[in-house]
């Protein structure tokens, strides 16, 4: 690969990535808009559990094109896949002003402008707690993403358990977003939040004290793959419930956005730490310090809807 087709590929693969953390808020937005209130947490469960099952499919299926075709070819064959997708578009009908105007309508107030909400969804409190919280998710995800398979070959473990974990992660994924979605309709969003946190920094702990053997690593691999991207489903129920579904992709795309600055800081310092100590420890007591963080920060929040800000 010539150095200028290898930055032709990165610019791909960031864009790739960019639209692949863009459309969990579209998405999230467009499906919303399709059920009533009380069905709206299983749907983006399931909307989120049929991309953790979309990973967990599409990576032998990329390994395969790659090894009989090449790479180049192989991410032709991907982009045709991404092409069939598009008639899925018109299923997802609605227009975001539309939407608020019927909202606007039936309250009898004037609809808020995109500046208007932004302002809003900063000046509350909530919302701010909400973003935390799920900046240390996206430090959890990507550092686990990232040097899982790094920190099992720390252990002297073979290789193959690295891939295995990583499976186990992807598929016990899609059962805690199916089951988050489905407990978003029946318990406090925020009370769920905490308790996904929580058991994620007492999961990361047991680790650290356990024996590092294969058993033990895919149980921890299953354990945080229910909590892997299960906080997505309260996350968007919390902001459509605090600000309504009109402004819900724009506002749940400031909040991913916090998302992948965790997530920035996960792979970087996961790296780093090795780098310059030789181990992964001091980053699981970050992770485990950041994990109850999150547990807190996410009990003041405010699920009634705040106090509308007009212009």
């Amino acid at each position: 690969m010539t150095s200028t087709t290898g930055l032709i590929f990165a610019i791909g693969v960031l864009a790739a990535g960019g639209a692949g953390m863009a459309g969990p808020s579209v998405l999230m937005a467009a499906s919303t808009r399709l059920v009533p209130l009380e069905k709206r947490g299983l749907t983006t469960g399931i909307v989120n559990a049929g991309g953790s099952f979309g990973q967990f499919a599409m990576a032998p299926i990329a390994i395969g094109l790659t090894t009989a075709v090449g790479w180049a070819s192989a991410m032709q064959w991907l982009g045709i896949l991404v092409l069939l997708a598009l008639p899925a578009v018109f299923v997802l009908k609605g227009n975001s002003n539309a939407l608020a105007a019927q909202a606007a309508v039936a309250s009898g107030k004037k609809a808020l402008s995109a500046r208007q909400a932004i302002g809003q969804a900063i000046a509350t409190p909530s919302y701010r707690y909400l973003s935390l919280g799920f900046l240390v998710c996206g430090f959890h995800v990507a550092f686990l993403a990232t040097h899982l398979p790094g920190v099992i070959a720390a252990c002297g473990l073979a290789p193959e358990i690295g891939g295995w974990a990583l499976a186990m992660i992807g598929l016990f994924n899609i059962m805690g977003s199916l089951a988050m979605g489905w407990a978003v309709g029946r318990w406090r969003m925020k009370s769920l939040l905490t308790l996904l946190y929580a058991t994620r920094g007492l999961a990361v702990l047991i680790f650290l004290l356990a024996p590092k053997t294969s058993v033990v690593v895919l149980v921890f691999a299953a354990v945080m793959g229910v909590t892997f991207l299960s906080t997505v489903p309260p996350t968007v129920g919390l902001v459509a419930k605090m600000f309504g579904t009109s402004n819900m992709a724009m506002l749940f795309g400031i909040v991913m956005l916090s998302h992948q600055i965790g997530g920035f800081f996960g792979a970087f310092l996961g790296g780093y730490v090795f780098q310059v100590t030789g181990s992964y420890d001091w980053v699981w007591y970050i992770d485990i310090v950041l994990a109850v963080g999150a547990a807190l920060v996410n009990l003041p929040i405010r699920e009634a809807k705040p106090l509308r800000v007009t212009a």
